[in-house]
């Protein structure tokens, strides 16, 4: 978590506008905004690096077997919070197919 504060830092100060200088300290200040950038790429690349064996382990095996789970998003109605805190996701109801599968198998009398 320590990093990741301290990538937010890095970057929030690599994007915030130069304040104008005098001209001999212009090069100084492109210098060391070239550092800093440089600084910043290699602080996010050694994170990236950090979390890769976490990623890989755990949130990839993670992610497959929830796609096992759930056939498509498009099925399932937004989460709701109940008043005891649970969170539901509730299947949306379809139409029966019309190929026959989900069909009533006793024909209707009209």
């Amino acid at each position: 978590m320590k990093h990741a504060f301290a990538a937010l830092v890095v970057l929030s100060l690599a994007t915030t506008p130069a304040l104008a200088q005098e001209e001999g300290e212009g090069n100084r200040l492109s210098e060391g905004w070239g550092l800093l950038s440089e600084g910043s790429r290699l602080l996010l690349e050694g994170l990236a690096d950090e979390m890769r064996p976490l990623v890989d382990e755990h949130l990839i095996p993670m992610i497959a077997a929830l796609g096992e789970l759930i056939d498509d998003v498009a099925l399932y109605e937004l989460p709701e919070r109940l008043p005891n805190g649970d969170i539901i996701i509730r299947r949306r109801v379809t139409e029966p197919e019309a190929d026959g599968e989900g069909a009533p198998s006793d024909p209707v009398d009209l």
